[in-house]
């Protein structure tokens, strides 16, 4: 029986356990990248592992995220990482280079190799045949150090892409499209793997944009064969020698397939306030636009870039639009500025913006209250912009430039002519903002910052887990909502203890307060509890904060890898009835913890209303033991 793309990749760099569906497996990881606004934690991390070297391929090191210089808390990590990677051997991509994502696809993306990286939409990588899968910080720093990555071994769906795209649509509405069908609990547990004659008309940059947003799936990554257009990618980036052909064994199989005809695809546009609730842009009609915002990993690239610039061509964006555009990287930038597109923007109005994540992550340009605002990005969730009363709408940069001229959401197919642009055959080429490691990292002195604080540490298990139920949640809660990440708090990235006099705010604006009161406790949720952002903080807050374990109906799934990285048990209602008896402050304990660990169920008792809820916990022997033992950091040390 043949092998998909992905099982080859798997198998290529599998380290123990089997190929079995749901089983887990540990992966030997090739290569990493970080950025800064959790970079700084992971390099902390990696430091506790008292390790000198980086044992991965190449590891990257990016700065991209807390770019607003407002006081010396972002500077200082920047100089904190800067430091640290060139001590121990991690490349270093200064401020303004580009966004990790972009730069890492075009300078050094190596299909057939694994990448982790410590953001979410590291899956941005399988647009150039990479196994790249978004994790915590504290699993990338193990990975830097030369351990395993482990996961439950994925299911493969298999996307068949069928015919071509008509003009007008985008390779957004083709991820956009997925979400409509799948939701974003959809892909939790699957890898994605695109197949069929489609495959030819989409470049290395518009895989790249569907690659990126399968992370809004939930799922594990996703992933394009390397081909003749991955082939011609990497020849115009001067990259030829990196080229491996890779692609499914004509025998492969999949666990799963889902068929789209890409011919019969239009405009689409995720509205207010979640990736998966999708309509077609024909359907919007008469809806007043205040602000758009090009750009972010998902929709930076030159080719994207481009198809703006000719759009905004001659005109002039409408009166009551701020437009505001951020390319993917500076070679992105560069070229438009020799090449006159980006005169164009700002002669048409637009706002340019330097390299990097910027509105998309909240780190500046929110919105005015109750304005709509038409994004490129890949999150639209509620307050994600900075404005908590804003209609976020995430849109193609053919949407989004049609609708900065008109005033009002347009479908771009009422402008005529496509604006068509075809991928550069050569690209300019200037890798002067990577710092590499040095040669004598004895000498290197890494300097930390005043707001630089030690993370917290979990303690092994106790017998007896006992504490009372601080909030209560609801469905689909993002790391957003459990850790905000506004440009307010997002220089305070290594101050954990900072940090968490906000955790769960929105949500319960009074959680730190009875976390503290109450010498931590429990957190009651719903379903998908910690999709979005894989960002650490949202379990090491709650870790500070003393929170035990999180009963929930279900979770995301890095944010669940978080929680046990950390010694904070995930349970799962076995009865999802369970929830609605559970209330705020309800005393609850577990008995026997170490024990029931052991097993794949625990007994919770609720001290206040005299019950017993049964709960699933649903982790690996190995991650049981690392509850045990308080976490992923005293597991690795625990086995030198």
């Amino acid at each position: 029986m043949g092998l998909n793309i992905a099982q080859k990749i798997i198998k290529k760099h599998l380290v123990k356990g089997k190929m079995v569906k749901g089983s887990e497996i540990a992966i030997r990881i090739d290569r990493t990248l970080t950025q800064d606004s959790t970079g700084t934690m992971a390099y902390l991390q990696f430091e506790a592992l008292g390790i000198d070297k980086v044992k991965t391929k190449k590891s990257v090191a990016y700065v991209d995220h807390n770019i607003l210089q407002s006081g010396p808390e972002n500077a200082d990590d920047h100089l904190y990482i800067q430091t640290v990677a060139k001590k121990h051997g991690i490349y270093f991509s200064r401020p303004g280079n580009g966004i990790c994502h972009q730069v890492n696809l075009e300078r050094f993306g190596i299909p057939g190799d694994t990448l982790l990286g410590s953001d979410s939409h590291t899956p941005t990588g399988g647009g150039i045949g990479m196994l790249a899968i978004g994790a915590g910080g504290l699993d990338v720093a193990v990975a830097m150090g030369g351990g395993e990555y482990y996961i439950n071994m994925p299911e493969i769906v298999k996307v068949n892409l069928k015919g071509g795209l008509v003009p007008w649509v985008a390779a957004k509405d083709i991820i956009l499209e997925i979400l409509r069908r799948l939701t974003v609990k959809g892909g939790v547990g699957k890898i994605f793997e695109y197949t069929g004659d489609g495959l030819k008309t989409l470049t290395v940059p518009q895989r790249a944009t569907i690659a990126n947003m399968g992370a809004e799936l939930g799922a594990t990554t996703s992933i394009f064969p390397s081909d003749e257009v991955t082939h011609a990618f990497l020849k115009a980036q001067g990259r030829e020698k990196d080229f491996v052909e890779i692609k499914a064994d004509c025998d492969a199989t999949y666990d799963e397939e889902i068929e789209i005809d890409l011919s019969e695809l239009e405009p689409l546009a995720a509205c207010p306030h979640s990736p998966d609730n999708v309509v077609p842009v024909s359907e919007l009609k008469n809806i007043k636009v205040n602000q758009v915002c090009i750009g972010s990993c998902t929709n930076s690239s030159y080719v994207d870039m481009m198809k703006v610039s000719k759009i905004l061509e001659g005109k002039t964006v409408a009166e009551n639009v701020s437009l505001v555009i951020s390319p993917g990287s500076r070679q992105v930038l560069n070229m438009m500025a020799q090449n006159g597109a980006l005169s164009s923007m700002v002669a048409a109005g637009a706002r340019v913006l330097e390299c990097a994540c910027g509105p998309c992550i909240g780190m500046g340009q929110s919105p005015s209250t109750d304005a709509v605002s038409l994004r490129t990005f890949n999150r639209n969730f509620e307050g994600r912009s900075g404005t908590v009363s804003a209609q976020v709408y995430i849109v193609s940069p053919e949407v989004a430039a049609a609708s900065a001229l008109t005033g009002h959401i347009t479908d771009p197919r009422e402008l005529g002519c496509d604006a068509q642009i075809k991928v550069p055959e050569e690209f300019l080429l200037n890798d002067n903002m990577i710092v590499a490691p040095s040669d004598d990292p004895d000498k290197v002195k890494v300097v930390r910052g005043p707001n630089i604080k030690s993370f917290p540490k979990a303690k092994p298990l106790s017998e007896i887990v006992v504490g009372k139920v601080l909030t209560k949640v609801l469905d689909n809660i993002t790391t957003d909502h459990i850790m905000p990440s506004n440009a307010k708090l997002l220089p305070y990235r290594s101050n954990i203890p900072y940090l968490s006099e906000y955790c769960l705010t929105p949500c319960d604006k009074d959680f730190p307060k009875k976390a503290k009161e109450n010498n931590g406790g429990f957190i009651v949720a719903g379903s998908n509890y910690g999709q979005g952002s894989s960002r650490e903080h949202a379990a090491l807050a709650p870790l500070y904060l003393g929170i035990k374990a999180v009963f929930a109906k279900s979770f995301a799934r890095i944010h669940k890898a978080n929680l046990i990285n950390n010694g904070i048990i995930p349970l799962v209602f076995k009865d999802l009835k369970d929830y609605d008896k559970i209330d705020e402050m309800d005393e609850l304990v577990i008995e026997n913890a170490l024990d029931q660990v052991n097993n794949s169920g625990v007994i919770v008792k609720n001290k206040t209303k005299n019950e017993e809820y049964s709960m699933l916990l649903e982790i690996t022997d190995r991650q049981k033991n690392m509850i045990k033992l308080g976490g992923l950091l005293n597991l690795v040390k625990s086995n030198k």
